[in-house]
Formats: C-alpha cells, sequence, structure tokens
C-alpha cells in the first residue's frame, strides 16, 4: 500500500481546482495547470483536498497512485508558494548577470555563455556569484538548474564549477611527487 498516495492533497486558500472526469485544473490568478491522472486512479475532489485512490490491485495502478498524489501536490504547492534553486558558482573570475531575459555567465571559457530565460521562470542574481530561479514548476526549475550546472559541473580537485547552494562536492587528492 502506498504511503505518499493515501494522504489528501490538501487546498490552500486562493488556489481553485476543479475536477471533470480525470483530469484536474489548478488555477491562482492567472496562471493555471492542468493534470490528467491516469485512468488506474479514481480521484475525489472535495472543498477539504484531493484524494487518490487505485481502481484495481494492479502493480501498476498502485505505483502511479503515489505519484499522481505527489505530483498534484507539487503542482498545487508550487502555485501557493512556488519553488526556488540557488545556484553558487566557485572559481576565478565565475560571474552572472540578468539583463531583460537573458541570463550571461562568465565561466572561463573565451567567450560568455548567454540563455534564454524560458516562460514560467524568473531568474535573478543577488549576487555576481549566485543564481535564483524561481517559478510555479518543480519540473520546469529543476530542469533550468540542470541545464545551468552542465556548463560548468563541479570538478573533484579544486571545487571550482557551477553548484547547487550547500551542494557536497568530494574531493580527490591530487598528484603526489
Amino acid at each position: 500500500m502506498s504511503r505518499v498516495g493515501k494522504h489528501i492533497v490538501a487546498i490552500p486558500n486562493g488556489v481553485n481546482v476543479s475536477c471533470s472526469g480525470n483530469t484536474l485544473t489548478m488555477k491562482k490568478g492567472n496562471v493555471e495547470r492542468v493534470y490528467c491522472v491516469p485512468g488506474c486512479i479514481k480521484v475525489d475532489c472535495s472543498s477539504s483536498g484531493v484524494l487518490f485512490s487505485p481502481l484495481d490491485r494492479e502493480k501498476s495502478a498502485r505505483s502511479i497512485w503515489g505519484t499522481s498524489q505527489r505530483n498534484v501536490s507539487n503542482i498545487v504547492n508550487g502555485l501557493d508558494k512556488g519553488f526556488r534553486i540557488e545556484l553558487e558558482m566557485v572559481g576565478v573570475g565565475y560571474k552572472a548577470s540578468v539583463s531583460g531575459k537573458k541570463l550571461t555567465m562568465q565561466l572561463g571559457f573565451s567567450h560568455d555563455v548567454e540563455y534564454d530565460i524560458p516562460e514560467g521562470v524568473s531568474i535573478a542574481c543577488p549576487k555576481p556569484t549566485t543564481i535564483s530561479i524561481t517559478g510555479h514548476d518543480k519540473k520546469q526549475i529543476g530542469d533550468v538548474a540542470a541545464f545551468l550546472r552542465k556548463f560548468r559541473k563541479p570538478e573533484p580537485y579544486k571545487g571550482k564549477g557551477v553548484m547547487r547552494v550547500g551542494e557536497f562536492v568530494y574531493r580527490k587528492e591530487g598528484k603526489k611527487k
């Protein structure tokens, strides 16, 4: 039995959830998200929250049960509070800046790395070596952070690169004489 799927997804004030069949529509202000629940999951919408339950005891239904609950929970939390990922750049001369809808990073290459900021995501640079990514969609925020990190992955000898704040980079010992 799923330990995650059996919990009710609480709906905070300001977020409207409507259910038609297996399609959930969540809306707050002018932001709207639609989630299609698989056919093997039953959805019960009420004023207190959304409850999921599998229609049969097959393994596939039980495995997607908790996933559906967590996906809807992430959408509701994203609409209510939003999500944020902080990246830091460690290295001499590494810095970033935002101008309009472009993020420009200097990562030790002979050229600047420019990244077009997608819709639904906002990027800010509170410090030249810190990038703050915010938005409503948890997956999209994670994808943007992973893409930016891919330009300069943290290397294990000096610890230089683009990494999440608080990320542990295993350090290797260098060459011995």
